[in-house]
């Protein structure tokens, strides 16, 4: 029986609910009895979304969460549901969804979604200030506004249910195989030739773009799809994104110069920062890029452990003492004397950013400097650190550093990889998968994922074992989440759904799509049948959503390859 009035949040092992346990809201977690008490008691609902290093995520906690007035409004009068994105991520596909239909915009975190009775959302917003400023409406005025509206028109809300539901749906069209380098050719136009990375700002990796563009130019040898990789890692390397200390990336930078950064690191990112660095480091020799590959590994492999497991955590926290970035930046006193500062970095006594020095590469350093930084670093306290163990993540982990391995063979990078999927594989795979905190809760990029690097540590071993456990996991997934009337996987299990419409997903998020991980894995497996009917429904998708189905783009290609003889990987084809 749930407590209604009491905040439940301390039952749940996540790190950021953990950070909300204490706040006066009466949160709930996620289930499908809190879903039914809402229904039976005709109440609306809450649901707030976010993750533990998530910067606006604190200010809206700290700000409106702790404040007791805020409380006794959302108390008053919605189920107030509480979900760490990363533990949920087919809740965040789908509000997320959400708010891009109400707002003809995409959203973000913290995400701030008004549901009905029967928990299907009508209206979304991200971070709402506690007073009213830049345009915002106070978080309060807004609590109360919706609540009167959804009391005085319960019904007509309600009623756009089905509207809501049909918007959400994919929309697919005929085509079932097309050229793909055009599309390629639009994503360039896009793309920043000065800075690297997409135009404008703020500054995403987005990686999985850049693995594309890699793959094609090996494929083709066209230096136009070689020349934006290029320059992306050039710049990520040297610039204030890239934590010249320690090693790692941060999520992304607010400016176009990818100098300033939201100072949070995740795991899917310096993951996906190994793979594509340690396969350009095929194409560009020069070892600095090699050296950027230690560097990082280092990093994560020391500092994302999570000591009860052994695995890998999510992610740290771009705060430390209440700051943002106070553990990353330096002031000029500081550092002024430590020797040939200026000939590595650019030092300027008035700072780079608010007074402050975020450290930009003008040479690599050497070690004296890095050491004497780190002296300084040490000191300071360091952000908080999410150590839940999501399964894909770590597989995504493990698939670069088999892609790190056959780069630089001699610093044993497969036996890392080998050691972590042992681990992983005697706590997560029991009778079956799961995704992180949950045994019951498993999601479609945890089998893309666990079956893609399978297959990469097969690739590096030739042991057979690895492939054979593949081959079987892909049975399990097809029953578990492949929709065979509309020949294509949806993102949690197709038993388990718990969400007022299909989660199904063919975009690039923070990792590439799950269904693009599976053709490739069918394709690789040698499945062909099964990878050419998800081929034929990509396709399907590809003409209306292509600028976010990249890695699919890339999939569908490596099968029409394999498919018309040719022997290919990242490398490029043999006939």
């Amino acid at each position: 029986m749930i407590e209604i009035k009491k905040n439940n949040l301390g039952q749940d092992p996540s790190p950021y609910l953990q950070q909300h346990k204490t706040n006066p809201v009466f949160w709930q977690i996620w289930s499908k009895e809190i879903l039914q008490y809402a229904k039976k008691n005709s109440k609306p609902i809450l649901l707030s979304i976010g993750y533990s290093s998530c910067h606006w995520c604190h200010v809206m906690a700290h700000e409106s969460f702790e404040d007791q007035q805020t409380a006794d409004l959302m108390n008053k009068f919605f189920i107030n549901i509480k979900v760490d994105r990363e533990e949920r991520p087919d809740l965040d596909f789908i509000f997320q969804s959400s708010f891009q239909l109400f707002n003809q915009t995409s959203g973000g975190w913290p995400l701030t979604i008004f549901l009905d009775e029967n928990a299907v959302p009508f209206m979304a917003g991200t971070y709402f200030p506690k007073i009213s400023k830049n345009g915002l409406p106070s978080f309060k005025d807004v609590l109360q506004k919706v609540g009167d509206i959804y009391g005085e028109q319960k019904e007509k809300i309600i009623g756009q249910a089905n509207l809501i539901k049909k918007s959400l749906d994919l929309r697919k069209n005929s085509v079932l195989k097309q050229d793909l380098e055009p599309i390629l050719d639009e994503v360039l136009i896009n793309l920043d030739t000065v800075n690297g990375g997409y135009k404008g700002a703020p500054k995403f990796p987005m990686f999985n773009v850049f693995e594309t563009f890699l793959y094609f130019f090996n494929k083709s040898k066209k230096q136009k799809y070689l020349e934006p990789v290029s320059l992306i890692l050039k710049k990520i390397c040297s610039e204030g994104i890239y934590d010249h200390v320690e090693g790692g990336i941060a999520r992304y930078t607010v400016d176009e110069n990818w100098l300033v950064p939201h100072f949070e690191k995740m795991l899917y990112d310096n993951a996906q920062f190994i793979s594509i660095l340690s396969k350009y480091a095929k194409v560009n020799k020069n070892n600095y890029f090699r050296d950027k590959i230690v560097h990082t590994i280092n990093f994560v492999s020391k500092n994302f452990i999570n000591k009860e497991r052994g695995l890998l955590g999510s992610a740290f926290d771009a705060d430390s003492d209440g700051q943002e970035g106070k553990y990353y930046i330096f002031n000029y006193e500081e550092i002024k004397n430590i020797p040939e500062i200026n000939r590595y970095f650019d030092v300027n006594p008035k700072g780079n950013w608010e007074g402050k020095i975020i450290l930009r590469e003008i040479s690599p350093p050497n070690k004296d400097t890095i050491t004497a930084l780190s002296k300084l670093r040490i000191k300071k306290t360091k952000p908080f650190f999410d150590n839940k163990t999501q399964l894909d993540l770590n597989c995504l982990w493990i698939s670069a550093l088999t892609s790190a391995h056959s780069v630089m063979p001699s610093e044993r990078y497969l036996d890392q990889a080998e050691s972590l999927f042992n681990k992983l594989e005697k706590t997560f795979n029991n009778t079956s998968l799961y995704h992180c905190n949950s045994k019951s809760l498993v999601f479609l990029e945890d089998y893309a994922y666990f079956i893609n690097c399978l297959l990469d540590l097969h690739d590096q071993t030739l042991n057979q074992e690895y492939k054979l456990k593949a081959n079987f996991f892909c049975n399990e997934v097809v029953k578990k989440f492949y929709i065979k009337e509309k020949n294509i996987f949806q993102k949690n299990q197709m038993s388990q759904n718990d969400i007022f419409c299909k989660p199904i997903d063919v975009s690039d998020h923070t990792i590439p799509n799950g269904n693009a991980i599976m053709l490739t894995n069918f394709t690789r497996l040698g499945l062909m049948k099964e990878a050419e009917v998800l081929s034929k429904s990509l396709n399907g998708y590809l003409n209306v959503y292509k600028s976010f189905m990249l890695s699919s783009l890339r999939a569908i290609d490596f099968f029409n390859e394999i498919m018309s003889g040719k022997k290919c990987d990242e490398k490029g084809c043999k006939t």
